[in-house]
């Protein structure tokens, strides 16, 4: 099946200057954001009580924190969970008082004020939980970028291992970086997220890898940029193919999956996009500018017995 009919190669590699910009750009942006701003953890991370109400009619976030704020609650963060009548409230862990207490209190107080509150459910994480997650999400991601390196070495050649790693980190931090800028709750979901992009990221790239190598091997005549771009051609349909399927699915969980999945669907359909992205410019521009070349690719060449004996007279 072809979405495009290809019949000349595309010269990816004309705009791999600018893409190379865009994307140091578009990091150092991520890793700005990420020292200024950091990520907006969630409960699963930062420990504490997490309250979701229900009203009887849209809720005014503004008289919430309002009354949360007069109610002693200042560090409550108050925000709209699905629908304007459900309403999830974060607090942080407090001393010697248990996450139903607070609970019971928070309830108290939005109902001081006439409304019809619904306690819906509460929940509660201690910080030392919360820390270990942290330590381990981190942990995770960096064992499997490794990993891919050591396989693709392996498998490929260094500099395509160099090439797909780099497309991998670039990956991650943008999308760090996405829920950064617009304080996207980070929670374990988006974490999970964060690991199936690399995933996805990865086979891309390796789908692309195998082709070039493939023509490296069975293209006589062509410079390292030319194969490339005759590669890249070659997969264009099937990254189209894939990359449409599961922006499809993911948009069907974006819109109608609820809010618990919002941000896992948010990091994945944005995680799809740039891995297309990054393996068409990011791994083979890495690999391009360390010299990749047929030689490198080359199977080595074994030879056989007695190949280097003297002929019989």
């Amino acid at each position: 099946m072809r979405l495009v009919k290809v019949s000349e190669t595309i010269n990816f590699m004309k705009l791999r200057t600018v893409t190379m910009v865009l994307s140091a750009l578009l990091l150092i942006g991520s890793v700005v954001s990420l020292a200024v701003n950091s990520l907006n953890w969630g409960l699963d991370f930062t420990g504490g009580t997490l309250i979701e109400v229900g009203y009887d009619k849209p809720a005014n976030l503004s008289e919430i924190r309002t009354t949360l704020n007069n109610a002693t609650f200042e560090d409550a963060i108050v925000q709209n969970f699905g629908s304007s009548d459900a309403v999830l409230i974060r607090i942080a862990p407090r001393e010697g008082v248990k996450s139903a207490q607070i609970g019971n209190q928070v309830v108290a107080a939005l109902r001081a004020t006439g409304d019809t509150v619904e306690m819906r459910r509460i929940e509660f994480v201690g910080p030392n939980v919360g820390e270990e997650l942290t330590e381990q999400g981190g942990l995770a991601m960096l064992v499997a970028l490794l990993c891919i390196l050591v396989y693709v070495a392996m498998r490929f050649e260094w500099r395509f291992a160099l090439g797909s790693v780099s497309a991998l980190m670039h990956d991650v931090i943008l999308t760090l970086g996405l829920f950064s800028v617009l304080q996207i709750e980070f929670d374990l979901t988006v974490l999970a997220a964060v690991l199936a992009v690399i995933g996805y990221s990865l086979n891309d790239t390796i789908v692309v890898c195998d082709r070039i190598r493939e023509n490296f091997r069975k293209i006589r005549k062509g410079s390292p940029t030319e194969i490339v771009n005759i590669s890249l051609t070659q997969t264009l349909n099937r990254t189209i193919i894939t990359s449409l399927t599961t922006v499809l699915v993911l948009l069907a969980l974006f819109y109608k999956g609820g809010a618990l999945i919002h941000g896992f669907a948010t990091a994945l359909l944005f995680g799809v996009v740039i891995g297309t992205y990054s393996s068409i410019y990011v791994a083979s521009s890495v690999a391009l500018a360390l010299g990749i070349s047929k030689e490198d690719l080359m199977p080595p060449q074994v030879e056989k017995e007695g190949a280097d004996m003297d002929p019989m007279p």
